[in-house]
Protein backbone atom coordinates (compact mmCIF):
# COMPACT_ATOMS: atom_id res chain seq x y z
CA UNK A 1 0.00 0.00 0.00
CA UNK A 2 1.17 3.68 -0.72
CA UNK A 3 0.18 6.70 -1.76
CA UNK A 4 -0.60 5.98 -5.28
CA UNK A 5 -3.63 3.59 -3.92
CA UNK A 6 -4.85 5.48 -1.39
CA UNK A 7 -9.24 5.82 -1.85
CA UNK A 8 -11.63 7.45 0.54
CA UNK A 9 -13.71 4.81 2.89
CA UNK A 10 -16.89 3.71 1.06
CA UNK A 11 -19.81 6.09 1.27
CA UNK A 12 -17.80 8.77 2.42
CA UNK A 13 -17.89 11.09 -0.87
CA UNK A 14 -20.63 11.98 -2.96
CA UNK A 15 -21.20 12.87 -6.74
CA UNK A 16 -21.19 16.43 -7.37
CA UNK A 17 -24.76 17.69 -8.04
CA UNK A 18 -23.93 19.44 -12.04
CA UNK A 19 -26.86 21.62 -12.85
CA UNK A 20 -27.54 22.58 -16.10
CA UNK A 21 -26.66 19.48 -18.17
CA UNK A 22 -29.91 19.45 -20.01
CA UNK A 23 -33.40 17.73 -18.55
CA UNK A 24 -32.63 13.94 -18.20
CA UNK A 25 -30.42 14.77 -15.47
CA UNK A 26 -33.44 16.45 -13.38
CA UNK A 27 -31.09 19.38 -12.90
CA UNK A 28 -32.07 21.41 -16.47
CA UNK A 29 -33.94 23.92 -17.41
CA UNK A 30 -34.32 26.07 -14.53
CA UNK A 31 -31.47 24.56 -13.02
CA UNK A 32 -32.93 24.55 -9.38
CA UNK A 33 -32.73 28.57 -9.48
CA UNK A 34 -36.74 28.61 -9.60
CA UNK A 35 -38.72 31.13 -12.53
CA UNK A 36 -38.01 35.14 -12.53
CA UNK A 37 -36.94 37.29 -10.56
CA UNK A 38 -33.29 38.24 -10.16
CA UNK A 39 -32.31 35.41 -8.03
CA UNK A 40 -32.49 33.06 -11.25
CA UNK A 41 -30.41 35.83 -13.18
CA UNK A 42 -26.55 35.25 -13.82
CA UNK A 43 -24.22 37.88 -12.05
CA UNK A 44 -27.35 38.37 -9.17
CA UNK A 45 -25.51 39.73 -5.79
CA UNK A 46 -27.67 41.33 -3.32
CA UNK A 47 -26.47 43.97 -0.54
CA UNK A 48 -25.18 42.57 2.90
CA UNK A 49 -28.31 42.63 5.33
CA UNK A 50 -30.63 43.65 2.56
CA UNK A 51 -34.18 41.74 3.82
CA UNK A 52 -36.00 42.07 -0.10
CA UNK A 53 -37.55 46.02 0.53
CA UNK A 54 -37.99 45.10 4.37
CA UNK A 55 -36.81 47.87 7.05
CA UNK A 56 -32.89 46.33 7.31
CA UNK A 57 -32.30 45.28 11.41
CA UNK A 58 -29.74 47.90 10.99
CA UNK A 59 -32.18 50.76 10.04
CA UNK A 60 -34.05 49.26 12.93
CA UNK A 61 -32.74 50.07 15.65
CA UNK A 62 -31.53 52.74 17.56
CA UNK A 63 -28.54 54.26 17.21
CA UNK A 64 -26.86 54.98 20.87
CA UNK A 65 -23.73 56.34 22.90
CA UNK A 66 -20.66 58.16 21.00
CA UNK A 67 -16.73 57.42 20.34
CA UNK A 68 -14.71 60.39 22.91
CA UNK A 69 -12.09 61.03 20.16
CA UNK A 70 -9.77 62.18 22.85
CA UNK A 71 -9.92 59.35 25.19
CA UNK A 72 -6.54 58.09 25.84
CA UNK A 73 -6.19 54.17 25.92
CA UNK A 74 -3.53 52.90 28.42
CA UNK A 75 -1.56 49.53 28.70
CA UNK A 76 -2.33 47.89 31.89
CA UNK A 77 0.74 46.54 33.30
CA UNK A 78 0.45 45.21 37.13
CA UNK A 79 3.00 45.22 40.38
CA UNK A 80 3.43 41.41 40.06
CA UNK A 81 4.28 41.43 36.14
CA UNK A 82 7.16 43.86 37.40
CA UNK A 83 7.99 42.31 39.97
CA UNK A 84 9.02 39.03 38.05
CA UNK A 85 10.39 40.89 35.10
CA UNK A 86 12.55 42.86 37.83
CA UNK A 87 13.90 39.18 39.41
CA UNK A 88 14.30 37.29 36.24
CA UNK A 89 16.35 40.28 34.62
CA UNK A 90 18.23 41.57 37.70
CA UNK A 91 16.46 44.99 37.16
CA UNK A 92 16.70 48.00 39.40
CA UNK A 93 14.76 50.52 37.00
CA UNK A 94 12.00 49.77 34.99
CA UNK A 95 11.16 51.89 31.68
CA UNK A 96 8.96 51.63 28.48
CA UNK A 97 11.88 50.34 26.75
CA UNK A 98 12.43 47.47 29.19
CA UNK A 99 8.75 46.54 29.21
CA UNK A 100 8.67 46.93 25.32
CA UNK A 101 11.93 44.32 25.37
CA UNK A 102 10.54 42.25 27.66
CA UNK A 103 7.03 41.91 25.22
CA UNK A 104 4.46 43.95 28.29
CA UNK A 105 3.88 46.88 25.58
CA UNK A 106 4.64 47.75 21.84
CA UNK A 107 6.39 50.83 21.02
CA UNK A 108 3.72 52.83 20.72
CA UNK A 109 1.11 51.23 23.77
CA UNK A 110 0.92 54.49 26.67
CA UNK A 111 1.34 52.39 29.67
CA UNK A 112 -0.21 52.50 33.17
CA UNK A 113 1.10 50.55 35.91
CA UNK A 114 -2.12 48.95 38.07
CA UNK A 115 -1.60 47.82 42.04
CA UNK A 116 -2.57 43.79 41.43
CA UNK A 117 0.28 41.64 42.65
CA UNK A 118 2.41 42.61 45.33
CA UNK A 119 6.23 44.30 45.23
CA UNK A 120 9.38 43.04 47.53
CA UNK A 121 12.32 45.45 45.71
CA UNK A 122 12.49 48.81 45.27
CA UNK A 123 12.20 49.54 41.93
CA UNK A 124 12.21 52.92 40.09
CA UNK A 125 9.27 52.63 37.59
CA UNK A 126 8.91 54.74 34.36
CA UNK A 127 5.46 55.36 32.93
CA UNK A 128 2.97 57.35 31.37
CA UNK A 129 0.54 56.60 34.19
CA UNK A 130 0.19 54.73 37.70
CA UNK A 131 -2.71 53.92 39.72
CA UNK A 132 -2.94 55.38 43.57
CA UNK A 133 -2.66 51.72 44.82
CA UNK A 134 0.37 50.91 42.43
CA UNK A 135 1.76 54.47 43.54
CA UNK A 136 1.44 53.57 47.32
CA UNK A 137 2.64 49.82 46.99
CA UNK A 138 6.11 51.40 45.29
CA UNK A 139 6.79 54.13 47.38
CA UNK A 140 5.93 51.75 50.67
CA UNK A 141 9.31 49.62 49.21
CA UNK A 142 11.31 52.73 49.07
CA UNK A 143 10.78 52.71 45.42
CA UNK A 144 10.39 55.79 43.13
CA UNK A 145 7.52 56.74 40.67
CA UNK A 146 8.36 58.63 36.80
CA UNK A 147 5.91 60.01 35.29
CA UNK A 148 6.03 60.61 31.19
Amino acid sequence: MNLSNLKPAEGSTKKEKRIGRGQGSGRGGTSTRGHKGAKSRSGYSSKIGFEGGQMPLQRRLPKYGFTNLKRVEYKGINLGALEALAAKKSLKAIDIDTLVEAGFASKNDRVKILGGGTLSMPLEVTAHAFSKSAVAAIEAQQGKVVKL
